[in-house]
């Protein structure tokens, strides 16, 4: 069911064994969608993902942002950190999705967050090409480490001058990345991006990074 606020929609996804409450917007004209994945002890009404989905929307790009996890799945602790469960629903999502009518046709992206940016890159290999582009904020690609040489979508990792053990994970996946990318280490910025004005360098450079492989190659497909 949709309650419907102009371009924005509170939504219930109905997967196999739960539902799962979500926010979908899709400006007018858009033909890309950006699935969110949130970090663990995180929720769609992360404060740093929602400003990103707000610039992203400015760019005339469709942005969903949904809870991985039940309220009461939240409460484990070991669950927020299973990546297995968080990329299997990253996937059932992606596929209600592709079945929905004001969605079916867009171009897919990903955001990551944190862990929730390994499940986005394991969900992106087992999709291949119909995932066109992945960005990762602050993300821990290590936990997708099988996946990284099975990634198709070009890729962005973004991560924080300051957050030395993360960077140096994700310099250690960006080797192993086979796909068209690309490591932004943002200057003075620690793991959340809570300096000034750091996280609109994550959310400007995110934009644009869906701009280029999404909405491009979306409008080449049209063509052809």
């Amino acid at each position: 069911m949709m309650y419907v606020k102009k371009n924005d929609r509170s939504i219930d996804i109905p997967l196999k064994n739960v539902v799962l409450k979500g926010d979908l917007s899709v400006p007018p004209n858009a033909t890309a969608l950006v699935l969110f994945s949130h970090g663990s002890g995180s929720s769609r009404f992360s404060p740093r993902n929602m400003y990103v989905v707000n610039t992203l929307k400015e760019e005339g790009l469709g942005t969903l942002l949904f809870d991985l996890l039940t309220l009461k799945e939240d409460l484990v602790y070991q669950t927020r950190f299973n990546i297995d469960l968080l990329t299997q629903r990253l996937v059932a999502v992606t596929k209600w999705v592709k079945r929905q009518q004001l969605t079916k046709d867009m171009a897919l992206g990903y955001f990551g967050a944190s862990t929730g940016a390994a499940a986005a890159i394991r969900a992106a290999a087992h999709f291949g090409s119909d995932i066109m582009a992945v960005v990762s904020r602050g993300g821990r690609p290590d936990l997708a480490y099988s996946a990284l040489m099975r990634l198709k979508a070009p890729t962005l990792l973004i991560v924080g001058g300051w957050d030395q053990e993360v960077l140096e994970l994700n310099q250690k996946a960006y080797e192993k990345l086979n796909c068209k990318k690309k490591l932004e280490i943002i200057p003075q910025a620690s793991h959340l991006f809570g300096e000034k004005g750091k996280l609109e360098d994550v959310a400007r450079s995110s934009a644009n990074w869906f701009n280029k492989w999404l909405v491009v190659k979306k409008e080449k497909n049209v063509q052809e």
